[in-house]
C-alpha cells in the first residue's frame, strides 16, 4: 500500500484530525445538536462488527462499519470484471455472493498510467492524490448513509470523478469525501469508479461489427449501469432511488452532461450538477472508428483476432491504443474547435444519439434542472512560479498564442482576447488576466444557454474566492471549488488553508447544493436570492467571501474569444 493512500485511511479512521475538522465545524456552526461534554463523549468514533452496519443488495448482503455516526459501505459490485471477454463489452451484472460481502475498503482505480503518478511533488502536495491497487474488477462504488433500513427516503447524490476521461477515481482528493454533506444534509453520499481511457472508449463497431456496438462507450455505459444499481438498492441504504443528483467536476462535469443525454439514463438522474467541465459535445462516429481500426493496426491483428486484443495485458493494451491515437492525431491535424478527440464518448446514434447540448440541448434532458459552475481562474500560472507575478501584458499575449489553460491557444486572436479581458477587469494583475482567459467560462454560458431553452431550469455560479496559500498566488483554480460543496474545507486543506473564512464559505455553497438535490432549486439557504439563468441577462451568482447575483460580468470580455 503506498504511503499517500495510507495517510487516506488515517483521515478515515479513528483519532484522525481531517474529517474530525470537518465535524467540529458542523458542531460550531449549528448544523448538528449540542452534543455532550468532551470528557462524557470521549469514546469510540468507529464501530465494526457482525451486525453493526450490515445491509441487503440484489446480489447479498454487504458489511461496512460505522464513522463518526455515518456508515459506510466501500468497493461494492456494481458490475462484473470487466478483463477477458468483457472487455470493449457493456457491464455485466455482478455474479451474486452468499458469504456476506466485506464493504470495508475502496474498490480498485481503473486501468490507467501509474508510473510517476506522484512525481510531481507540488501537484502531490496540492491535490493530495489517493491512488493504490488498479485493476480491471473495477466497477465499484462507495455508499455513505445516515441510516440504514430505518424505510427513511434521503435525496441520493452520486459524485462522478474528474480526470478527463482517462485518469481518477472515486477518492482521488480528500475533498471527494461525502461524509460531511451526509451528516450535515441527512443525505446518501454515492461515489463510483468505472472504465477510463482506452478501455473504456475504443470504438470497433467500424472494424469489427455489430457486436462490439457499444464499445466506444462503454465507460459510459459503466456509469449507467451504476445508476440503475442505486435504483434498485439505495432503498436500503436510506435513500430514495426517486430523487438522485449526479455531480462531476472537470472529466466528471463532462460525464454529467454527457449521461444526460442518454436514452438509458432517462428516469434515473433527477438533478444534474456541472463544476468546470461544461462538455457540449462529444466526439465523432467517423474518427473514433478510425481510432479503432488504427489501434488493431498497431496491435498486429486483424478483426477477426479481436480476442487476442482482450488478452493482451492491460497496461500493454493502453500503450498500444495511445501509440494508435497519436499517429491518427499526427495524420489528421488539428479538428473542430470544442471536438473531443481521443478516448471520450461518441455519437453513435445509439447510447448517445446527438452531442449532449450542440447545436441544441438533448431532448432527453428536458427535465433535469441544473447547476453550473467554473471557477475564476482554472488554472494559476505563477502558484509556484513566483517571479510570474510580475508578468507583463505583452508577455502574457505571446504566451496564449500557442496555449491556453487546458486548450490550444489563440494564435493571431491573443492580442484582442487579452487586451478585451484587461479592459473589462482593469483591477487584475496580468497573471491574473492570463488565468481568466485560459478559464472555462466560455463552455460554461454555451451550455447554460442551450440548457436554458428547455422546461427545466439552470442556475450558474462563478467560484471567486481565492484561497491564501502559496503567498495568495493559489487562486480560484481547477478542483478547488469541490471541497466548498461539500463542506470539507477543513479537509482538504491544500485547497483552502482551513479556518473560519473557507468555512463560511462552505456552509453557505453546501447549503444551496442540499436545497438543490431536495427541490431543484438552490435557493432557500443563506446564499442571496439566486435567479435561474437566461442567455439575455446571463444571470450569474458570484461565490465569495460577500456572494452576489450579477448579470453576466465578463459578457464583453467573451466576446473576443474564438467561436467554440
Amino acid at each position: 500500500m503506498n504511503s499517500n493512500r495510507r495517510n487516506f485511511l488515517k483521515t478515515m479512521g479513528t483519532g484522525a484530525t481531517g474529517l474530525a475538522l470537518g465535524t467540529a465545524a458542523i458542531s460550531a456552526s449549528g448544523c448538528a445538536s449540542p452534543g455532550p461534554k468532551p470528557e462524557e463523549s470521549d469514546g469510540p468514533v468507529l464501530f465494526i462488527g457482525e451486525n453493526i452496519a450490515l445491509a441487503d443488495t440484489q446480489y447479498g448482503k454487504v458489511r461496512g462499519y460505522q464513522l463518526r455516526g455515518i456508515y459506510y459501505f466501500l468497493g461494492i459490485p456494481y458490475g462484473a470484471d470487466t478483463s477477458g471477454q468483457n472487455r470493449f463489452m457493456p457491464p455485466q451484472k455482478p455474479k451474486p455472493w452468499t458469504d456476506v460481502f466485506p464493504a470495508v475498503w475502496w474498490g480498485n482505480s481503473a486501468p490507467q498510467i501509474m508510473e510517476k503518478r506522484y512525481a510531481n511533488v507540488y501537484s502531490s502536495f496540492i491535490d493530495h492524490w489517493n491512488y493504490d491497487d488498479v485493476s480491471e474488477d473495477c466497477l465499484r462504488l462507495n455508499v455513505l448513509t445516515p441510516a440504514i433500513n430505518d424505510g427513511k427516503k434521503r435525496p441520493v447524490i452520486v459524485w462522478l470523478h474528474g480526470g478527463g476521461f482517462t485518469n481518477g477515481n472515486a477518492i482521488e482528493q480528500d475533498g471527494y469525501h461525502g461524509e460531511n454533506l451526509a451528516k450535515k444534509g441527512d443525505i446518501v453520499f454515492v461515489s463510483v469508479n468505472h472504465r477510463l481511457g482506452p478501455l473504456g472508449f475504443t470504438n470497433l463497431a467500424g472494424v469489427c461489427g455489430e457486436k462490439f456496438s457499444a464499445s466506444g462507450n462503454v465507460g459510459m455505459l459503466d456509469l449507467v449501469a451504476s445508476l440503475e444499481w442505486v435504483r434498485d438498492n439505495i432503498p436500503n441504504f436510506g435513500g430514495d432511488p426517486g430523487n438522485v443528483t449526479i455531480i462531476g467536476q472537470s472529466g466528471g462535469g463532462a460525464k454529467v452532461t454527457t449521461l444526460t443525454a442518454m436514452p438509458s439514463a432517462k428516469g434515473l438522474i433527477h438533478k444534474a450538477v456541472v463544476l468546470s467541465g461544461a462538455g457540449t459535445r462529444s466526439g465523432e462516429k467517423e474518427y473514433s472508428e478510425k481510432l479503432g481500426a488504427y489501434i488493431l493496426k498497431e496491435a498486429g491483428f486483424s478483426a477477426g483476432q479481436i480476442s487476442k486484443l482482450q488478452e493482451i495485458p492491460w497496461l500493454d493494451y493502453i500503450m498500444i491504443a495511445n501509440r494508435a491515437a497519436s499517429k491518427l492525431a499526427q495524420e489528421s491535424g488539428p479538428g473542430p474547435s470544442g471536438m473531443r478527440r481521443g478516448f471520450n464518448p461518441v455519437v453513435d446514434g445509439v447510447f448517445l444519439p446527438q452531442h449532449p447540448y450542440y447545436p441544441e440541448a438533448t431532448p432527453v434532458a428536458s427535465d433535469i434542472p441544473m447547476i453550473i459552475c467554473s471557477t475564476m481562474n482554472e488554472s494559476s500560472p505563477s502558484r509556484t512560479s513566483p517571479e510570474l507575478e510580475n508578468i507583463t501584458l505583452d508577455k502574457v499575449i505571446e504566451n496564449v498564442k500557442t496555449r491556453s489553460g487546458f486548450s490550444g491557444g489563440f494564435g493571431d486572436k491573443a492580442a484582442e482576447v487579452v487586451n478585451a479581458y484587461a479592459k473589462v477587469f482593469p483591477d487584475k494583475k496580468p497573471v491574473e488576466i492570463w488565468s481568466m482567459v485560459s478559464s472555462s467560462r466560455q463552455g460554461v454560458v454555451s451550455l447554460a444557454d442551450a440548457k436554458s431553452k428547455q422546461p427545466a431550469p439552470v442556475y450558474v455560479a462563478w467560484f471567486c474566492w481565492q484561497p491564501p496559500l502559496f503567498d495568495n498566488r493559489a487562486r480560484a483554480a481547477h478542483c478547488v471549488d469541490i471541497c466548498f460543496w461539500f463542506y470539507n474545507t477543513d479537509l482538504m486543506l491544500t485547497h483552502t488553508g482551513g479556518g473560519a473564512r473557507p468555512r463560511k464559505l462552505s456552509e453557505k455553497m453546501s447549503d444551496a447544493l442540499l436545497q438543490f438535490m431536495r427541490t431543484g432549486d438552490p435557493n432557500g439557504g443563506s446564499l442571496p436570492a439566486w435567479s435561474k439563468y437566461s442567455s439575455e441577462r446571463g444571470e450569474v451568482m458570484v461565490l465569495d467571501d460577500i456572494s452576489e447575483l450579477k448579470n453576466d460580468p465578463d459578457r464583453e470580455a467573451r466576446k473576443a474569444l474564438p467561436v467554440i
